[in-house]
């Protein structure tokens, strides 16, 4: 799924625009065949039919393919995870919280490669430029919102301790969370936990071990609610 871009007017901006989504996706089917730190330009360019300089001026560089990669990536998952926690019902907080942590895993189970991108190894010789972080946050602005209505309802009472101070100066607020709420530490733990969790059981590492992946998640994303604040 593509981010949301304005429709192209023109017949040369419609050409551009097909050309360049026949590009993003011969570089996806890269990813899965032979990995984000072996994709090529070059390679993009013979499986198009094009000579590689026609594909330059679409993307100057490899790095900025995996740039548009890494953001529909972001973007893909954040619409996944948005669309379902908007479908639960608004007071049911817990059922908000597991409609989103559900949907980013079944998005990673879907598209293992796409994920692996975003939130596996990191592409040797590759910076993340500005224009990923948003799409980046997409998802935890969701679980923070979930907890932001909590606390706005009285069904989420802020915990004692200093935790707010984990968390870089003013993040909390662009969350939607007051600045001294204590939960600073506690949404980092459950971020971070959750996209651990999924990491683990796609790149494997669970197998063998656990026996009941689904049921096993749901525990999880359970305790990472409660660290939060959220109701049982």
């Amino acid at each position: 799924m593509t981010s949301p871009r304005s429709a192209p007017r023109t017949a040369r901006e419609r050409v551009r625009a097909q050309l360049t989504a026949e590009i993003v996706d011969v570089a996806r089917t890269h990813l899965a065949t032979a990995g984000a730190a072996a994709l090529s330009l070059r390679a993009v360019a013979r499986e198009l039919g094009m000579v590689s300089s026609a594909v330059y001026r679409y993307f100057p560089s490899r790095d900025d393919l995996l740039t548009r990669l890494i953001v529909e990536g972001y973007d893909a998952l954040g619409e996944a995870v948005e669309l379902a926690e908007a479908a639960a019902p608004r007071e049911d907080l817990l059922g908000r919280w597991h409609a989103a942590c559900g949907a980013a895993r079944s998005w990673a189970l879907a598209h293992p490669h796409e994920y692996a991108l975003l939130y596996g190894s990191p592409v040797p010789g590759y910076s993340a430029p500005q224009d990923t972080i948003a799409p980046a946050g997409r998802v935890a602005i969701v679980l923070a919102r979930v907890v932001s209505d909590g606390l706005a309802s009285g069904a989420v009472a802020p915990p004692p301790g200093d935790d707010a101070q984990v968390m870089a100066p003013g993040l909390l607020g662009e969350l939607g969370l007051p600045d001294d709420t204590g939960l600073g530490g506690r949404l980092v733990l459950a971020w971070s936990s959750l996209f651990g969790a999924i990491g683990f059981e796609l790149f494997g590492h669970t197998h063998n071990v656990v026996v009941a992946h689904e049921e096993h998640f749901r525990s999880v994303t359970t305790r990472l609610a409660a660290e939060v604040g959220l109701p049982a």
